[in-house]
């Protein structure tokens, strides 16, 4: 039975699933679960996930949640995958480890909350928190700075210091890939004091061409969308200022 893989790819670890299986030959069928449509919390998908929340996988009998686990089990569990990926020694398996649990209490906590309320919370019907933006920004860019100090400090390209990527790479490196939809003057707000980071997603970028590129097109699209969005929504504020600053006729 063919490997499923339950996605919504405007979802950081989503597309980590999506990239790895498509680098690494896995045969597998992508299930849309639109996030803005709330279909991960369908009676239907919670048998998959009871949290509610993508990425999932079914592989047999076995349903599996959470990224980082899937992307463990796919390492491991389909030949063909490159040792460097997810690698058989025990002491690089847990650096890889100490990335992913540092990974979702920092970086993740702060691209995601920064993103979401800085240009995505009206697409999701929420209103956007201008507090929790600041916060947010603060420890992604502490998040950057960690990053660039430690697992960058020496002169591999990669987290764990050599040449070749690693499941963290690839699952860190999504997610900071969410900065795209950012505008331009944000976006090099936040990453461009972090030039080792910069360097380290492009060399993950040219690790897993054409599949990087061709999971990230989504952003493209949404940040054309919320242009296109904030336009209208500053020209219906401009109109409805101008009205009420006309004299009544009355």
């Amino acid at each position: 039975m063919k490997l499923k893989v339950y996605a919504d790819r405007m979802s950081q670890p989503s597309r980590a699933v999506i990239i790895f299986c498509k680098v690494n030959g896995i045969d597998f069928e992508e299930i849309k679960v639109e996030l803005s449509k709330r279909q991960q919390l369908s009676a239907e998908f919670k048998e998959i996930n009871p949290m509610g929340k993508v990425p999932a996988i079914v592989d047999g009998r076995l349903k599996l949640f959470e990224s980082h686990a899937i992307l463990i089990y796919l390492a491991c569990a389909f030949p063909g995958v490159a040792d460097h990926w997810y690698p058989a020694d025990v002491s690089r398996r847990a650096k890889i480890h100490s990335v992913l649990d540092w990974h979702h209490s920092n970086l993740r906590r702060g691209a995601a909350s920064f993103v979401l309320n800085t240009v995505l919370a009206p697409a999701l019907g929420l209103s956007l928190n201008p507090q929790a933006a600041a916060e947010a920004e603060k420890l992604l860019s502490t998040s950057l700075s960690i990053i660039e100090s430690i697992w960058l400090k020496g002169n591999g390209r990669f987290l764990l210091g050599g040449f070749q990527p690693s499941i963290a790479d690839l699952s860190l490196v999504c997610e900071i890939m969410q900065l795209e939809l950012l505008s331009e003057e944000d976006r090099s707000r936040v990453l461009g004091p972090h030039k080792k980071v910069q360097q380290w997603i492009q060399d993950t970028r040219n690790a897993t061409r054409p599949h990087f590129d061709e999971a990230h097109n989504i952003l493209l699209k949404v940040k054309t969308k919320l242009a296109v969005q904030l336009s209208v929504r500053a020209n219906s504020e401009m109109e409805s200022s101008i009205k009420r600053a006309l004299p009544s006729k009355m």
